[in-house]
């Protein structure tokens, strides 16, 4: 034995290894050691080693079918550079690496290893190649890549698929200038792509189908790796858009990203690219299909309004998707907002007219977030505009002042900023509860129940649940004004509801009798009674009627106690809402009540049509005197 150690030429902690190595197999035979001993450096050299001088710089056993555990000392083969174990039945717990600083390349990848030491990665600092690819390692709780690795700064390829790799993507792989490759597919990653991997170096990124949860978040970071030849991203549950920007990519030839939850139009960048595959299916992606250079494309199980690559989308459709976009894609209208009809039935929150044109959107407390977009004044036919109670921000669009036949528009508890468009025809506008709109805008309903309730149509997906409706009007010529009630007329008509009319007629009669009777040795009988609406902000509750007088014009303000106040002059106004008009004003856009004027008659009075100085037509009920 003692000659046997002199005269040896592979170091003795090396053979020790070796031979440890040898003892711990099932089945050494396949190695073709030599079963008496000798000397792995010698002459011949054992097969499957490789040495330099005295010291082990190889084992390749790669593909033998060798079973057992590998030595716990492993890493005293200091001077070891390349390491193949991969494809056999190696098993139990991996001996730690540490101190391995020669170790270049290491294949350990298709075994069975069960378990990882936490000090496996430290002092590799020479590291180029790592796999360690279908290991069963710590199954039951997972695992995780830790900080030491870093210190790999030569690291070129990382491959770890399916070997429970558990937890966020580390930050630290973004950060190393010479990481080529990353395989890490099929693990329980979590969480978003880090923004350190922001212009990473990386060739090939394989991240696809993470159990659990999946990774998640925007893919807009892989649009700065410009070199990346292969992304593989599908099987997870990343959201968003593909970003315009995956153009720059002019290197990739596979990009995969099917079965996500990313959303949207495809952009014309991605449509453009000279792919090898293409593979966007079981996504949410809504719009055209375009014309793809991709030498194989798969997008089925999408929300496209087409399945023909190149066929246009309704131009409807095109302006509700534009919205979408710009209250960031909410889940529920994802998932309905599909096909080239938006007045199909499915579209929540769209209701259609009898035309089959959209006529209302109606979407409250719909979790939208972001801004408005200007696509909506391409719906012509909409009436009504129901957005309360969301994240909305920015402006309201200008163009928005386009659509004639909007009536009625609800931003109310939001964050709009100011200035607001100025609406040139008739608009309830309901802005309360935007607080970068510190006070009531012009025009705005300071009323707290200030929104109307939609009649949806049968075609409707609305939600049935709408506020409490409000008989307060909005009316200031050139900025805000009253509800629509037909899209082709401009007349303005102050209503009531009929239940407080009755009873406005009912507080109005004794009153008037009232006031006859105290002004009637002065004053001759009136000819004109107009009632107007109770104000909700009069906290004396006055139910005001202006009394016009044949003779002088006076006024006369009536309040629900009795008490009168008579106010005298050429120029009355009658105050309905926000509008103040003069009574010689209503005089002189009737013609004097002409009857060439004359709209039709009732029960209470004759009804006048007449024209404002600003286009603006009004109709006015004169009441007869010989009513009271």
């Amino acid at each position: 034995a003692f000659a046997s150690l002199v005269f040896t030429v592979t170091d003795p902690n090396d053979l020790s290894v070796i031979n440890e190595f040898r003892k711990g197999l099932e089945n050494p035979e396949v190695l073709k050691w030599p079963e008496n001993g000798g000397d792995p450096c010698g002459s011949p050299v054992w097969p499957h080693i490789v040495c330099s001088g005295s010291r082990i710089q190889q084992i390749q056993v790669m593909g033998l079918g060798l079973k057992g555990p590998l030595p716990q000392n492993l890493n005293k083969l200091s001077r070891l550079t390349h390491l193949g174990l991969q494809k056999n039945q190696f098993s139990g717990k991996l001996p730690s690496f540490s101190g391995l600083s020669e170790l270049s390349f290491a294949y350990l990848d298709f075994n069975q290893f069960d378990t990882i030491p936490l000090d496996f990665f430290d002092g590799l600092v020479n590291l180029q190649v790592l796999a360690l690819d279908e290991n069963p390692l710590n199954a039951t709780s997972g695992w995780s890549l830790p900080n030491g690795l870093q210190d790999s700064a030569q690291l070129i390829n990382l491959t770890m698929i399916n070997c429970n790799l558990a937890g966020p993507l580390p930050e630290f792989l973004g950060t190393m200038s010479s990481l080529e490759v990353l395989l890490l597919s099929t693990n329980r990653l979590s969480g978003p792509i880090p923004g350190t991997f922001k212009d990473a170096v990386l060739k090939m990124l394989w991240l696809n189908d993470q159990s659990g949860d999946g990774m998640s978040g925007s893919i807009d970071v892989v649009a700065t790796m410009v070199s990346l030849t292969h992304l593989w991203l599908h099987g997870n549950q990343f959201s968003g858009k593909i970003p315009v920007e995956i153009g720059n990519l002019t290197n990739l030839k596979d990009l995969s990203v099917n079965t996500n939850n990313l959303v949207g139009l495809i952009p014309e960048s991605l449509a453009n690219m000279p792919l090898d595959n293409l593979d966007l299916n079981n996504n949410h992606f809504m719009g055209p299909v375009p014309k793809f250079k991709a030498t194989n494309v798969s997008f089925m199980s999408n929300s496209f309004c087409q399945t023909k690559q190149g066929a246009v989308c309704a131009p409807e459709v095109m302006a509700l998707l534009e919205f979408l976009d710009g209250v960031n894609y909410p889940s529920r209208l994802v998932e309905s907002w599909s096909g080239n009809n938006p007045c199909d039935g499915r579209w929540w929150g769209i209701s259609c007219d009898d035309n089959q044109k959209v006529s209302v959107i109606n979407l409250p407390k719909s979790n939208l977030s972001g801004t408005l977009s200007p696509s909506i004044a391409n719906l012509e036919t909409v009436t009504r505009i129901y957005l309360e109670s969301n994240n909305l921000s920015g402006f309201v669009p200008s163009s928005w002042t386009s659509l004639k036949s909007l009536s009625i528009l609800d931003l109310s508890n939001n964050n709009i900023s100011p200035p607001l468009p100025k609406f040139t025809t008739p608009l309830k506008l309901v802005l309360n509860g935007n607080p970068k709109l510190t006070s009531n805008p012009p025009g705005a309903n300071p009323s707290p129940n200030n929104s109307a309730t939609p009649a949806d149509s049968p075609t409707s997906s609305v939600p049935s649940s709408r506020p409490n409706s409000s008989s307060s009007v909005i009316f200031k010529p050139g900025e805000q004004s009253p509800e629509k009630k037909d899209s082709k007329s401009k007349i303005a008509i102050v209503v009531v509801p009929i239940a407080g009319s009755l009873l406005l007629v009912f507080l109005a009669i004794p009153l008037y009798i009232y006031v006859c009777k105290k002004s009637k040795d002065k004053h001759q009988a009136p000819t004109a009674l107009v009632v107007h609406p109770r104000d909700p902000s009069d906290s004396d509750n006055v139910v005001k009627i202006a009394i016009a007088n044949q003779t002088n014009g006076s006024l006369s303000t009536v309040n629900a106690s009795g008490s009168a106040s008579i106010h005298s002059g050429e120029s009355h106004m009658i105050e309905a809402g926000n509008l103040l008009i003069s009574v010689q004003v209503l005089r002189n856009v009737t013609k004097n009540f002409s009857p060439e004027n004359e709209l039709g008659r009732g029960g209470f009075g004759v009804v006048y049509k007449g024209e404002l100085d600003d286009g603006t037509q009004i109709a006015v009920k004169r009441m007869e005197a010989g009513i009271v």
